[in-house]
C-alpha cells in the first residue's frame, strides 16, 4: 500500500515538473533584435570605384595595332631566314615523294618503300605512298594539244554527218487550214497546213 502511494506521488511530481517546463517554454520573452551593422566606409568607397571603372576604360584611347599586311610581312621575313635549329635539330631528309622510288627495290617496308630506321620527313603525311600522286605522264602544253585534237575530231565528225545525212523517205502530210475548224477552233491544237511540209 505504501509502495503504491509513493509511486503516485512520484508520477505527480514528474508531471508537475514537465508542465512547468512547457509553460516556461511557451511564455518566454523574445530576445531583443540586434541593430543592423553598417558597412565600413572603406567598403563603400571600393564599390564606388569599381562601378566607375568601366567608364574610365571606355574613355581610354585605343592602342595602335599593326595591320594584317604588316604582320604578314614580318612573318614572311622571319620564315625566309635560314635557321638549322628551327625544327629542334631533327635530321630532315630530302622532300622526295615515295612514288618516285623504285617499286621493285629491296625495301624493308615494301608498301611504303622505306627501310627500317630511316628518318621520316617532317612532311611525311604529304610525301608518303598514300598521299596524292603527282601527274607526270605529260606536260600541260601537250595536254592542251590533246584536248584541242579531241574537239577538232568531234566537230569534223558532226559536220560530215550533217552534210551527208540522207533525206527521209517520206514527207509530212498537210491539211487545208490545218483543220482549225474541225479540231475545235482557233484555240485548239491544229494539224499541219499548207506551207508547213518540212520536218
Amino acid at each position: 500500500m505504501s509502495f503504491a502511494i509513493w509511486r503516485v506521488r512520484g508520477e505527480g511530481k514528474k508531471r508537475g515538473t514537465l508542465h512547468h517546463l512547457l509553460c516556461h517554454h511557451h511564455h518566454r520573452e523574445p530576445l531583443p533584435a540586434s541593430p543592423p551593422i553598417a558597412p565600413p566606409a572603406a567598403t563603400m568607397l571600393s564599390r564606388r570605384i569599381a562601378a566607375a571603372r568601366p567608364l574610365t576604360r571606355a574613355l581610354r584611347p585605343a592602342a595602335p595595332q599593326a595591320s594584317r599586311l604588316q604582320l604578314r610581312q614580318a612573318s614572311t621575313g622571319a620564315e625566309s631566314t635560314e635557321d638549322p635549329d628551327m625544327n629542334g635539330g631533327y635530321v630532315n631528309p630530302p622532300a622526295v615523294k615515295r612514288q618516285f622510288r623504285d617499286p621493285y627495290g629491296d625495301w624493308w617496308d615494301k608498301q611504303e618503300r622505306r627501310n627500317y630506321g630511316e628518318p621520316l620527313h617532317e612532311d611525311n603525311d604529304v610525301l608518303a605512298i598514300f598521299s596524292p600522286e603527282e601527274y607526270t605522264h605529260f606536260k600541260a602544253n601537250w595536254g592542251w594539244v590533246l584536248f584541242g585534237s579531241f574537239w577538232a575530231v568531234f566537230g569534223s565528225f558532226a559536220a560530215v554527218t550533217y552534210y551527208l545525212r540522207p533525206d527521209k523517205p517520206s514527207a509530212p502530210r498537210t491539211f487545208p487550214n490545218g483543220l482549225e475548224k474541225e479540231l475545235g477552233g482557233p484555240d485548239a491544237l491544229r494539224a499541219r497546213k499548207e506551207g508547213e511540209g518540212e520536218w
